[in-house]
């Protein structure tokens, strides 16, 4: 069995000091041989993206109003908010982060998580994306959870290696989240899920699974690897269904996320490794790496 790839969640580097999305943060990632580095992306108004997680700068830093109406010289002076204090670190722009990874001696590959979910009427901010990333080439990935986002974006440049996170058509939630994210049902087979399917349990759940695995990977055939909640796999693991076996018979890498050593999560990484999960995202990359490749079932 091949170790598991970490992931480092934005640019996490376990006790780093610098704040998550931070271009200081992705240089120490780079600098300590990370394979895997992610980031978070919203369009501004014109020519480059912002790297932070919501649509609205006050939740990330000390702008106000939301992203997509920003001009990228209206946020050059702006300082990254993380856990509540105002740091001396400002969110940097997608093209800066290229740069940085082009010009790095090392091998490491950018996974982008394409935020703004919400349908567009224009195709110039993906277009503006493919754009930018362009001097990376096989180094990225673009993943989001907005499978309209990924069918045009693989329209738009087949080449584009594409990731889904499938979250907002099927979960499992044991605590209570934002009730304004989908899916908004708690379905009869104990999974959030607004399909029909869900309504009435009629079959074994390892075969509803299945079918609803079949059905998403419809949508977004050509992507690469699927990004799931590792709540969601243990569950599916308990009701017999292995996802990471599913998806390795459709040629797709899964990645589970986000598991920190330190916190609950990790009491389910030794089980989803060897369930055959490919790669893991998490804000510890060197405990985690250590707990993944340390301890092996016999």
């Amino acid at each position: 069995m091949n170790d598991p790839v970490v992931v480092h969640h934005m640019a996490a580097l376990d006790d780093s000091p610098f704040p998550p999305n931070s271009l200081e943060a992705i240089r120490a990632s780079l600098d300590a041989g990370a394979e895997w580095i992610e980031i978070d992306v919203t369009p501004l108004s014109a020519d480059d993206y912002l790297l932070v997680h919501d649509p609205v700068l006050e939740s990330e830093t000390t702008g106000t109003g939301a992203v997509i109406a920003a001009h990228p010289g209206a946020v050059s002076g702006l300082k990254i908010k993380h856990q509540g204090e105002i740091t001396a670190y400002r969110p940097p722009l997608l093209s800066e982060v290229v740069a940085l990874f082009a010009s790095h001696s090392g091998g490491a590959r950018l996974q982008i998580d394409y935020k703004y979910v919400y349908p567009m009427r224009d195709d110039e901010p993906l277009r503006r994306l493919v754009r930018l990333i362009a001097p990376l080439g096989e180094r990225v990935l673009v993943s989001s959870g907005a499978d309209w986002h990924l069918r045009r974006l693989h329209k738009l440049a087949e080449q584009l290696d594409l990731g889904f996170d499938i979250g907002f058509y099927l979960d499992y939630r044991p605590q209570p989240v934002d009730p304004r994210l989908p899916p908004h049902r708690l379905g009869d087979y104990g999974y959030h899920d607004d399909h029909p399917l869900a309504s009435r349990q009629m079959l074994p759940t390892a075969d509803y699974l299945a079918l609803r695995c079949d059905a998403l990977m419809a949508s977004a055939p050509f992507v690469s690897t699927w990004y799931v909640h590792y709540l969601l796999l243990a569950r599916c693991l308990d009701d017999g269904f292995n996802m990471a076996a599913w998806l390795h018979g459709e040629g797709i890498r899964l990645d589970a996320w986000t598991l920190d050593v330190g916190k609950p999560a990790a009491d389910h990484a030794l089980r989803l490794r060897d369930s055959g999960v490919d790669q893991f995202t998490t804000n510890t990359p060197r405990a985690l790496a250590g707990l993944l490749n340390g301890v092996r079932r016999s």
